[in-house]
C-alpha cells in the first residue's frame, strides 16, 4: 500500500476550510468569574478564591524594548504579581526571595517580565548561556507555562536564566516535554547587586490557540533558586509532582484579558543554501574532496490558529550534532534520540502508548524503568536514516495541531534510493481525543512502502489510552498489530501499565507482550517474541526540615521476561537506597540479581565469547550526583560484580565542568573491564563536548569521541549563529579516524565540511 505525498497535500487543502469551521469560539466572559474563579478588577492583576487563582493581562499601547532592564514606566504603572508559593523545600511557604512578575501584551506580542531579588547574588547558579542547553534547567531560572487552548493538558514552556540562556519547549498531557521544539521569541536578562531581571516577548504568531479575539488561557510561573534547591510557583504545587510540576496545566492559574490579533496569513517560508566538501576513504569507490552545493525549502502554513501544515523539499540535516557514543554490553539494540528539527516539532502528537514510563510524573524515578522493553511504534529515526547513515529525503509534509478535543497528526515523507535502500514512502497518521479531565484515547497508523524483510510493504495499526485519576494514579496501554508481506500471523503486541506516584509511596505494574512476528518497521523494537511482567515499589520519606537530607528513597523492583512459550529469558531483581540532600546532591546504592538465557553465543568484547546457556549473576552499583551549584556536576558511578560466568567492573561519568558562564566541558566516560576464564578485556567509550558560547544565540561546540570496539576516533565541530530570530548560519566539520591502522598512524576514514545558511520569512 502506497500513500502518495501529492495525495496527502491535496487532502489537506480540501480539509482546511472544514477544520477551520470546527474550531470552537471563545467568547468574552461578561461575568466576574471564569472557571468559577474571580476575575480581578483593574488595577488589580491577581485574584484568588477557593476555585483557584486568576491573573489579568494588561494591554500596553506601544511595544516594549526587550533589554532586561525593567526601567520602563509601565512597570511602575501596572501592579506586579508578587505572591509565589514554594513547592520545595517547604510546601506552601512564601518564596524565600522577593519575586515580582508582569503579564503584558500589545497587538503583536505577549510580554512576561520579572524582578528576581536575591539576598546573596554571589551564590546564584548561572553557568551556561547557550540556547536550549540541557544545563539551563539546572541554573537559576524564571519559567513560564502558557496553556493557550485552556484544555488543562498541554502548554508552551519558556524560561530564561540570569545570563540570558533561553529555553522553549512544548508540553503534552502534563507528562512529556518536547525540549527540542523551537519557535521565534525574544528575551533578555540583566544582573544587579540585588538579584536579576528578565523580559520575554513572545509573538502571537509563534503560538497556537483557539480562534477568536478574547482569549482565556492557563498560566503558571516558576522561579528556581538553585543555591537553596528551591522551586516556587504562581499556584500551589505538590512536591510529589517533582521537577516537572510546571507541566501540570490543570494546576495553572487562569489568564484573562488577552485580546488576540486578527487572523493573518500565518505563513513561514525558510529557504536554505548549503555547500559540503566530503572525503570518504571507506566508500567504494573512495570519495576525495567531493564538492556538493544544494538548496532546499521549508514552508509552514497555519490552516487555522490551532492547526499547521508543514512542507519540506530536498531536506538536509547536516547541521545536526553527531550521536553520543554508548557502550552496549547487552544483546539488544540501542535506541538513540531524535535530533532533527523537522521531526522534533509536534513530536508529542505522535507519541503512542505513552512509550516508556519515565515520562510519568513520579516523585522519584528508579534506575529500573517500567518501559524499557516496550516497543516504540513510531520512531522517526527510521525515516531518512539507515544504521545512522543519512538517506536523502526528497520531500515531505506534516499536519499537526488540534481540532476541538482532538489532537491530530499526519506525516508523509518520500526518501530517495541511495544504492543500498530503495526509494521509500513513509506515512504516519495519528488522532487522539481528550476525555474526562486528564485522559486520552487515540489511534495510530504507520506505513512503509518498502519492507526491510523483502518485496512488499509494512503497516502497523493500533489504539491506545492514557488515563489519569485523582492526583497520582495513572493507567496507560495499547494494542497494536503489524502486517508485513510474507511474514507469519503472530503480529500482535499489547501493553498495560499502572502507576501510583505519590510523594511518600510509589507503585508500578507493567505487562507487555510482543508476538513473534510483530514488526513495526517505522518504529523501534528492542527485543521480539516476549512476555514481560514488571513490578516496582518505592518508599520516600522526608526527614525533619532541619536535616541535611531532604528526602530518602527505598526502592525495589522485579523484571520478569519470558518468550511466548513461557520459557524464562531474563529476570532482574533490584533493591536500591538513595538520599537527596538539601543542596540537591544525591547518593545512590543499588543491588541487582540478574538471570539471562543465551540461545546463541554472546561476545560482549573482542576475545571473550559466552556460550549458550542460562546464567545467574549479581552486581552492585554506587553513584554520586553533585548538584548544579557545583563547578563539577552530573553523575559518577561504579558498578562491580559478576557478569554471566565472569566478572565486570565499570566506571562511568556523565558530567559538566563549568569553567565560566561561556565555557564548559562535558566529559562522557564509560570504562568496562570484563574478565572470563582468566582473560580480561577493556571496553572503552570516552568523549567530551566543549562548548564556548559567545551570546545566547551564538556558540561553537566540539565533540570528540573514542570507542575501543571499533578503534575509532571521531570529531564533530559545530558553529551556530542565530543571526536573527528563526534564521541561522551553521558551519560543521566532522572526521573519523581508525587509530589502529597497520602502519601505527591513525588513518583518515572520512571527513566533511558543511556550510549552511537559512532565512526565515514570516507573512
Amino acid at each position: 500500500m502506497r500513500i502518495s505525498f501529492r495525495a496527502l497535500l491535496f487532502c489537506l487543502a480540501l480539509c482546511s476550510p472544514c477544520l477551520a469551521a470546527a474550531q470552537p469560539q471563545v467568547a468574552a466572559d461578561d461575568s466576574f468569574t471564569v472557571d468559577g474563579r474571580v476575575v480581578p478588577v483593574a488595577p488589580a492583576v491577581r485574584s484568588r478564591n477557593d476555585k483557584g487563582i486568576t491573573i489579568r493581562a494588561t494591554r500596553i499601547t506601544s511595544p516594549l524594548m526587550i533589554d532586561g532592564r525593567l526601567d520602563k514606566g509601565v512597570y511602575g504603572e501596572v501592579q506586579p504579581i508578587t505572591e509565589f508559593e514554594q513547592q520545595e523545600p517547604h510546601e506552601g511557604a512564601p518564596v524565600s526571595e522577593r519575586t515580582e512578575a508582569w503579564i503584558l501584551f500589545d497587538d503583536k506580542n505577549l510580554y512576561v517580565s520579572c524582578r528576581c531579588f536575591d539576598s546573596h547574588p554571589e551564590r546564584m547558579v548561572a553557568n551556561d548561556m547557550r540556547r536550549d542547553s540541557s544545563n539551563l534547567r539546572q541554573n537559576d531560572n524564571f519559567g513560564v507555562l502558557i496553556d493557550t487552548f485552556h484544555d488543562k493538558r498541554n502548554g508552551f514552556l519558556f524560561y530564561l536564566t540570569p545570563v540570558g540562556g533561553m529555553f522553549d519547549g512544548a508540553t503534552s498531557d502534563e507528562r512529556t516535554n518536547n525540549a527540542d521544539w523551537n519557535t521565534v521569541w525574544d528575551a533578555k536578562s540583566t544582573r544587579s547587586p540585588d538579584g536579576w531581571y528578565a523580559e520575554i516577548a513572545i509573538p502571537f504568531k509563534s503560538l497556537r490557540y483557539r480562534a477568536g479575539r478574547d482569549q482565556v488561557w492557563g498560566l503558571n510561573i516558576r522561579r528556581t533558586i538553585c543555591a537553596k534547591n528551591e522551586y516556587a510557583y504562581l499556584t500551589p504545587m505538590k512536591p510529589s509532582w517533582g521537577i516537572i510540576a510546571l507541566f501540570r496545566s490543570s494546576a495553572a492559574a487562569t489568564l484573562v484579558g488577552i485580546e488576540a490579533p486578527p487572523a493573518a496569513k500565518n505563513i513561514e517560508v525558510k529557504p536554505y543554501a548549503i555547500s559540503r566538501l566530503t572525503t570518504d576513504n571507506v566508500a567504494r569507490p573512495a570519495v576525495r574532496n567531493d564538492f556538493d552545493p544544494d538548496v532546499g525549502l521549508d514552508v509552514k502554513y497555519g490552516l487555522t490558529k490551532s492547526l499547521t501544515a508543514d512542507l519540506t523539499i530536498n531536506t538536509d540535516f547536516a547541521q545536526v550534532e553527531a550521536d553520543e557514543v554508548q557502550v552496549n554490553l547487552t544483546r539488544f539494540n540501542l535506541q538513540f534520540p531524535e535530533k532533527r528539527d523537522f521531526f522534533l516539532e509536534g513530536q508529542g502528537v505522535f507519541t503512542f502508548g505513552n512509550a516508556g514510563t519515565g515520562n510519568l510524573p513520579t516523585a522519584g524515578a528508579s534506575q529500573a524503568s517500567g518501559g524499557g522493553d516496550a516497543p516504540t511504534i513510531f520512531y522517526s529515526r527510521q525515516i531518512g536514516l539507515t544504521s545512522g547513515r543519512p538517506v536523502p529525503i526528497d520531500a515531505g509534509g506534516r499536519l499537526s495541531g488540534r481540532v476541538g478535543k482532538f489532537s491530530v497528526g499526519a506525516l508523509n515523507i518520500n526518501t530517495d534510493a541511495d544504492g543500498t535502500t530503495e526509494a521509500t514512502n513513509f506515512t504516519v497518521l495519528r488522532v487522539r481525543r481528550d476525555i474526562w479531565r486528564r485522559s486520552t484515547i487515540g489511534a495510530l497508523f504507520t506505513n512503509r512502502s518498502e519492507s526491510y524483510l523483502g518485496p512488499g510493504s509494512n503497516q502497523v495499526a493500533g489504539i491506545d489510552g492514557n488515563f489519569g485519576f485523582f492526583q497520582n494514579i495513572y493507567f496507560n496501554g495499547y494494542v497494536a498489530k503489524s502486517r508485513t508481506d510474507g511474514v507469519g500471523s503472530d503480529e500482535l503486541s499489547y501493553r498495560g501499565n499502572f502507576s501510583y506516584a505519590a510523594d511518600r509511596y510509589g507503585l508500578q505494574l507493567d505487562r507487555t507482550v510482543v508476538g513473534d512476528d510483530f514488526n513495526p518497521e517505522v518504529g523501534f523494537l528492542r527485543r521480539s517474541d516476549f512476555r514481560r511482567n514488571f513490578v516496582s515499589g518505592r518508599f520516600s520519606p522526608r526527614p525533619a526540615a532541619t536535616s541535611k537530607v531532604r528526602r530518602y528513597f527505598v526502592e525495589s523492583s522485579l523484571n520478569y521476561v519470558t518468550d511466548n512459550d513461557n520459557a524464562l529469558e531474563s529476570r532482574s531483581a533490584m533493591a536500591a537506597v538513595r538520599a537527596e540532600l538539601q543542596n540537591s546532591d544525591a547518593f545512590h546504592l543499588e543491588y541487582f540479581r540478574d538471570f539471562e538465557l543465551l540461545r546463541r553465543p554472546f561476545a560482549p568484547a573482542s576475545g571473550i565469547s559466552i556460550p549458550v546457556g542460562g546464567y545467574t549473576f549479581q552486581h552492585v552499583r554506587a553513584a554520586w550526583a553533585p548538584g548544579q551549584q557545583h563547578r563539577l556536576s552530573g553523575t559518577a558511578a561504579i558498578d562491580v560484580g559478576e557478569f554471566y560466568d565472569g566478572t565486570k567492573q565499570t566506571f562511568a561519568m556523565n558530567a559538566r565542568y563549568g569553567i565560566s558562564r561561556q565555557l564548559g566541558v562535558e566529559p562522557n566516560i564509560s570504562l568496562n573491564w570484563i574478565t572470563r576464564n582468566g582473560v580480561t578485556r577493556t571496553v572503552r567509550a570516552t568523549g567530551a563536548r566543549t562548548t564556548f558560547t559567545m551570546t545566547p544565540r551564538m556558540f561553537v561546540a566540539a565533540l570528540v569521541q573514542y570507542v575501543s570496539t571499533g578503534n575509532s576516533l571521531t570529531t564533530n565541530f559545530r558553529f551556530r549563529w542565530e543571526y536573527q530570530p528563526g534564521s541561522e548560519l551553521f558551519v560543521v566539520y566532522t572526521d573519523g579516524h581508525d587509530v589502529l591502522a597497520p602502519n601505527g598512524i591513525p588513518s583518515l576514514q572520512n571527513r566533511g565540511l558543511v556550510v549552511k545558511v537559512n532565512r526565515l520569512f514570516r507573512f
